[in-house]
């Protein structure tokens, strides 16, 4: 695997996100992560996943600069990947919790909201949808995600103004559940899933499904429709060139 490192320790599997500074979410990387997560719901030696990033950013989102060189099959072909991913992750039935150990905005948020629970480093990083300012229509399944922690008003009203919200503000809303020093966020995380590890397996998975069942329903909804109006959206010249815009700056760094 080249963009994500795991290991193994007393039944509990690490995930550590790992791909350039960032951990930008490009077609390679949600591959692998959606094959190891595969890979673990079957295997049951393993009782649950921590996923973290590294240095200072849990994920910051998709690779606009991959995303916006693909042409029309690809950029297709890419987004129905990203929503299987999030359907599937959000129907894994083993406890999963976020280590966010800094950025976590956009697809990185996704990813933290299809966890059980979110332990985040205390400090300046930032989290959130922040796709609607870049020109990205959100699909149905992930405003499902949002609202089902934070309540739908609550997730409107940051969906459309594309709100990124600091530590204090995500545990205010629920967007994140504890908020703890850098350098002890593996140990709270290990320390969360171990508890939920602790119980009856069958009974802790089945009601975690029964909870989530109408989430899963929506992700697992056919979005084709959805997923049109967005990659027309994703074509559309106004947004091309925001994008434009985000990828230079993000080049001169």
């Amino acid at each position: 695997m080249n963009t994500i490192k795991v290991t193994i320790k007393d039944h509990l599997a690490l995930i550590t996100l790992d791909r350039g500074k960032s951990n930008a979410l490009n077609r390679e990387m949600i591959t692998e992560l959606n094959d190891m997560l595969n890979s673990i719901a079957s295997e049951p030696n393993i009782a649950g996943v921590i996923i973290t990033g590294k240095e200072n950013f849990f994920s910051a989102g998709l690779d606009l600069i991959e995303l916006y060189g693909y042409s029309e099959e690809e950029a297709e072909s890419f987004w129905h990947l990203f929503l299987d991913f999030i359907a599937n992750i959000t129907a894994f039935r083993k406890p999963l919790v976020a280590a966010i150990n800094g950025h976590s905005p956009a697809g990185g948020c996704v990813i933290a909201l299809a966890c059980d629970y979110r332990v985040m480093s205390e400090g300046k990083a930032i989290i959130g949808l922040n796709e609607v300012p870049v020109g990205i229509i959100v699909p149905p399944s992930i405003f499902s995600l949002y609202s089902f922690w934070i309540g739908t008003a609550q997730a409107t009203r940051s969906l459309l103004e594309g709100k990124l919200f600091s530590p204090d503000e995500a545990l205010n809303i629920g967007l994140v559940d504890e908020l703890v020093n850098p350098a002890s966020i593996l140990t709270a995380a290990e320390r969360k899933i171990r508890k939920y590890m602790a119980m009856e397996r069958n009974t802790w998975e089945q009601s975690k499904l029964n909870i989530r069942k109408d989430l899963i329903a929506a992700s697992r909804a056919n979005q084709t429709e959805a997923l049109a109006i967005m990659l027309k959206q994703w074509w559309a010249p106004t947004t091309r060139n925001i994008l434009k815009t985000i990828i230079d700056n993000l080049q001169k760094k």
